[in-house]
């Protein structure tokens, strides 16, 4: 038995189990696949401070702390310097409301800053601003070092069902094995929802699916290349994001777009899925000439997103058991697992994280 049962080592389950581990706590880390590889996939992701969630933006404000404190715990960077650009008619009402939250750090960009920022985009001259602490998410280094750091602790099982026991604790059953624990923390993407109803919580978690693509740098990397995010519609699409791997030689393309899953909610149409993808790259045909529109990668995951907002999160509780659900969490990951930490050590959840709370409200 041990004090606590992560399940899901995604991002978010492994920054728990590490800042559980860090608090003194014994923690057991159930995983059906391998670490990082379900909706934390990928080379890379956005930091960003922008949401139109003034709590969101503090938010992220307490996360960026952290992912610096890592960096140094690691020895590595885990967050690029290059900041993350946004282009669009939201960009001043972004502007005001980061300016609302102390230590955010963003600004409008000039058409020359732009180019030097992101030196793949064709010309552009609409609303564009730089939020100078965030950029590109080192996410396999992430994974690798927080997965390292809690590697005693990883069963590679499925979970099965979650019960309170007579005695206090929680049994978790998985396909060859049952513990149990004090508490238990479900992180586990597509597989809380159904978690949660087993014990008679009713998560509001909408399911999807998402493709990302990656292309290539057409010549040498450069020095200096941001993340983006493209609401202009000026390129042909209305929500576009995108982020370099880390040395700058490819550069991941998504769209805001998803692709329902069919009726037996687990499965979605591969047709749409490849439109979706021709949609990236006649994106990246006319609004980033820097890259060679033919694919070379493509990352296919699913998306939980709950009514309030496309980065929304919530935390429910069941006695002693609590489920995390919402989309765009890889940047929240570091503040998360601290908070929920403390939920599974002190039975002390912040109150931006309750349901009640609607944390990324639109």
């Amino acid at each position: 038995m041990t004090d606590v049962a992560v399940v899901g080592a995604g991002i978010v389950g492994l920054a728990t189990a590490y800042e559980l581990t860090r608090a003194g706590a014994s923690v057991t880390v159930y995983e059906s696949g391998t670490p990082g590889a379900g909706q934390s996939a990928g080379d890379s992701r956005i930091f960003r401070h922008a949401h139109a969630d003034a709590r969101m933006v503090a938010f992220a404000a307490r996360s960026r702390a952290i992912w610096r404190e890592w960096s140094e715990a690691f020895g590595t960077e885990l967050i690029a310097s290059d900041g993350a650009v946004a282009l669009g008619p939201d960009v001043e009402e972004r502007l005001r409301v980061m300016r609302t939250v102390p230590g955010v750090v963003a600004r409008p960009l000039d058409a020359t800053e732009l180019r030097n920022r992101l030196p793949l985009l064709a010309p552009y001259d609409g609303p564009a601003m730089l939020d100078e602490s965030g950029g590109a998410i080192r996410t396999r280094a992430a994974i690798d070092h927080l997965s390292g750091a809690v590697s005693g602790a990883l069963v590679r099982d499925h979970v099965m069902t979650l019960r309170r026991t007579r005695n206090g604790s929680v049994e978790v059953r998985t396909g060859t094995r049952r513990g149990e624990h004090g508490y238990v923390i479900v992180c586990a993407g597509l597989g809380t929802a159904p978690l949660a109803h087993a014990t008679g919580l009713s998560l509001p978690v909408s399911v999807a699916a998402h493709v990302r693509v990656t292309f290539a740098v057409r010549d040498a990397p450069p020095r200096r290349l941001a993340t983006l995010q493209d609401t202009s519609a000026v390129f042909g699409e209305s929500g576009v994001y995108a982020a370099p791997v880390p040395d700058n030689s490819r550069y991941g393309v998504g769209l805001a777009a998803t692709v329902p899953v069919n009726d037996d909610g687990r499965s979605v149409d591969p047709v749409t899925l490849d439109a979706h993808a021709r949609r990236a790259a006649d994106y990246v045909r006319v609004a980033l000439p820097g890259l060679d529109p033919t694919p070379v990668g493509h990352v296919h995951c699913w998306v939980t997103t709950l009514p309030w907002g496309g980065d929304g999160v919530a935390v429910w509780q069941d006695d002693r058991i609590a489920f995390v659900a919402g989309h765009n969490l890889y940047k929240h990951a570091p503040v998360l697992g601290r908070e929920l930490a403390t939920l599974a050590t002190t039975g002390e959840l912040v109150d931006e994280l309750t349901p009640a709370a609607r944390l990324g409200s639109v």
